[in-house]
């Protein structure tokens, strides 16, 4: 049993530890394996309690599945502060690096004049929770009105190491697009240099490498319906609206993506979402995969 003490400071002192799981199992049941000197009344009193957490997401949950490799947070004092928020769900967090879920409609960073209505000074404010000092870094973002998993970071040092490295450390990124028309081919890669115009700072291909940056795509198409067709995106590279212009470039512009030549979506959104998110670890070197499930209301327009 591996376990580490760590205090967190907010409004009031937290006894935590935390322990390295060393096999699949659930939330309880690991706990009690754990913590043998704590009786099941007590386990079950923290758990209902919100004081036992995995990689330091609080759940109440007792078969709440646990893998090796996961830790149990254990906050004996109190209750683990709850990150509460209607369009950003906490996906996962450690002493290193958050990943959240974005819904649509909200700024990955401020935009011109600054706004607390952001995935950055919303995180910071949960990470100020438990100490003052505490900041984060923003990894890479997504645009507005695109949903799903977006990585920040809790140390300077975890995000120069994604930044520099980001080609050799990102495993995977996958997107679902809701796509106009029909797609020609079943699968394929788009390539091309994309530059912005200075003007407009709308992004454009060109085949010039002197004016833009290279970006590719690989695209599957999953579904093709009469009016739309659901495509599966894969990034080999991450440059600004890359996949919006490409699918663009294809003729198939993304639903509700009007300044990419899309018509207004019967969902009233851009319909894109990042499903999967897969990188290296920049501290422990472990390949860590995040998942977000489709949209529902993306399946309603097949």
């Amino acid at each position: 049993m591996n376990s580490k003490k760590t205090t967190r400071r907010g409004p009031a002192t937290d006894n935590v530890a935390k322990f390295s799981i060393k096999q699949d199992g659930t939330l309880l049941a690991t706990a009690a394996v754990l913590l043998p000197d704590h009786k099941p009344t007590k386990l079950k009193s923290m758990l209902r309690h919100n004081q036992l957490a995995v990689n330091g997401i609080p759940s109440r949950q007792f078969d709440f599945p646990v893998h090796a490799g996961d830790e149990l947070w254990v906050n004996f004092d109190r209750s683990f502060q709850i990150f509460s928020h209607p369009r950003i769900k906490l996906v996962f967090e450690d002493n290193d690096i958050i990943v959240v879920d974005k819904g649509y409609g909200v700024l990955s960073t401020a935009a011109g004049r600054p706004s607390d209505d952001t995935v950055y000074n919303i995180i910071k404010k949960y990470a100020r929770g438990f100490s003052e000092k505490a900041n984060v870094y923003v990894v890479h973002r997504l645009d507005r009105d695109t949903s799903g998993l977006m990585l920040l970071t809790r140390t300077k040092q975890a995000r120069d190491k994604l930044i520099s490295n980001w080609n050799n450390m990102v495993v995977e990124r996958k997107y679902i697009a809701i796509v106009e028309g029909q797609v020609e081919q079943p699968e394929g890669t788009v390539k091309s240099f994309l530059a912005e115009n200075e003007e407009t700072f709308e992004m454009y291909s060109t085949t010039d490498k002197k004016l833009g940056r290279l970006a590719v795509t690989r695209y599957r198409v999953v579904k093709q319906g009469k009016r739309f067709a659901m495509v599966e995106i894969e990034l080999k590279t991450g440059r600004k609206n890359q996949i919006r212009v490409h699918m663009h470039d294809l003729g198939n512009p993304v639903s509700g993506d009007r300044k990419y030549g899309g018509h207004p979506s019967p969902i009233n959104r851009v319909a894109l979402h990042a499903t999967v998110l897969s990188f290296v670890h920049p501290i422990t070197g472990k390949v860590v995969t995040f998942q977000s499930p489709i949209p529902d209301n993306f399946n309603t327009m097949l």
